[in-house]
């Protein structure tokens, strides 16, 4: 396969390999070592800013058949010299991330200042970005304009013995996360704070290689502030929503309301209340991502029986909406759920008992080529309570 563009993962790499084949299809894909995804897809053909998985989409421009840390520092040299050609008049920014390689930053900046002098013999005026760890960070390239007209990010990835050079085109906008997240009117932390991006993944899993129209048609049962809503309408995909309590659906139509204002997106998506064990959906519905019951938050890790309980009570719950579901839904729709998991200290998670009675409830897992089911969990180191994103199909 020709790569043509290089996929940065993010802190969870499974979840990105995962997304991306739910998109692009496993066949124009292909593993670069643990924190990188090749694509045959050119990176204008990519839309990366609704990808949530991903922290940058770059242009391959060589692979060198050597992980040996001179001859990347010559490949770098060598594609920096190429790319400033290309560069508008004015001051080069010029950055340098590695993934999978053992460097640490005094050495890239040394290879960074040694680019720097070549360039500048050249005629070209260079400013360094200085790196605090290996890889720099999204709101490093984003600040220092990296992906503008006179940014350049080379990117140095290792795939086994090799190491692919690129460069990056587009790095994940914090910016425009930090806004329609903090600034939405309605927000609640009791219910939980579901992010953006790990939005974006649940729809893109659910909606596969679905064209974005409104005809395609997001249901998300437990919407609560409306978070799955707005990644949906953002995409261009149709939008439905439903909660137990009514204060989420009023919450979910100010949001949504705000998101129209803002961005110019439907502003009346169907809302309505319903109780997702026993309600009746009455839209047409095309695929289901949400965020269901993950119980309560924890901050120590409980005792066996209490684990039980709170295990069993997410149990029911869950299956009460799917068998409901079920009766609902044709052959073939495809859901992405985030359900609960919970990690233990010594490194055990432990899984909803559902899972191994999908085929029972009217269910099949899908499966992937890059990526096993069971390692699609996302969390933050310190939290018990993971999010196990669950893709499934009615039989």
């Amino acid at each position: 396969m020709l790569h043509r563009s290089l996929l940065v993962l993010g802190r969870q790499p499974a979840i990105g390999r995962a997304e991306l084949e739910s998109l692009f299809g496993a066949a124009h894909l292909e593993p670069v070592g643990e924190s990188a995804m090749a694509s045959d897809l050119l990176p204008e053909a990519i839309a990366f800013s609704r990808l949530g998985s991903c922290v940058r989409v770059a242009r391959t421009v060589q692979a060198i058949a050597s992980d040996d840390w001179r001859s990347v520092q010559t490949a770098l040299a060598a594609a920096a010299t190429s790319l400033a050609e290309d560069v508008s008049e004015g001051k080069i920014q010029l950055g340098i991330s590695c993934f999978g390689l053992k460097v640490e930053p005094r050495q890239l900046l040394g290879a960074g200042l040694t680019i720097k002098k070549s360039l500048r013999s050249r005629g070209y005026s260079v400013r360094l970005v200085p790196n605090q760890e290996a890889a720099l960070s999204s709101a490093q390239v984003l600040h220092n304009h990296l992906t503008g007209e006179r940014g350049i990010e080379l990117l140095a990835v290792r795939n086994g013995n090799q190491v692919v050079i690129a460069r990056t085109t587009a790095s994940q906008d914090i910016n425009a996360y930090a806004a329609r997240d903090q600034n939405r009117p309605k927000r609640d932390a009791f219910v939980g704070m579901l992010p953006p991006k790990l939005a974006q993944t649940l729809v893109n899993l659910a909606v596969a290689g679905l064209s974005p129209t409104e005809d395609n048609v997001v249901l998300d049962p437990f919407c609560g502030t409306g978070v799955v809503l707005q990644e949906a309408l953002l995409m261009g995909f149709g939008a439905y929503g439903s909660d137990l309590e009514p204060r989420m659906v009023d919450y979910s139509a100010h949001n949504l309301t705000w998101l129209a204002t803002q961005h110019g997106t439907r502003p009346d998506p169907a809302l309505e209340v319903g109780d997702a064990t026993n309600h009746h959906w009455q839209h047409p519905v095309t695929v289901v991502a949400s965020e269901t019951y993950l119980g309560h938050p924890l901050s120590s890790w409980p005792t066996p029986p209490k684990l039980q309980e709170i295990t069993g009570t997410c149990n029911v719950i869950i299956e009460k909406f799917l068998r409901n579901l079920a009766s609902q839904l044709q052959s073939g729709q495809r859901l992405c759920l985030a359900i609960p998991a919970w990690r233990a200290p010594n490194g055990h998670v432990h899984h909803l008992p559902l899972l191994d009675h999908l085929e029972d409830m009217g269910y099949n897992r899908v499966s992937f080529e890059h990526v096993r089911s069971p390692e699609l969990l996302y969390y933050r180191p310190d939290q018990l309570v993971a999010r196990e994103l669950l893709v499934i199909t009615r039989k």
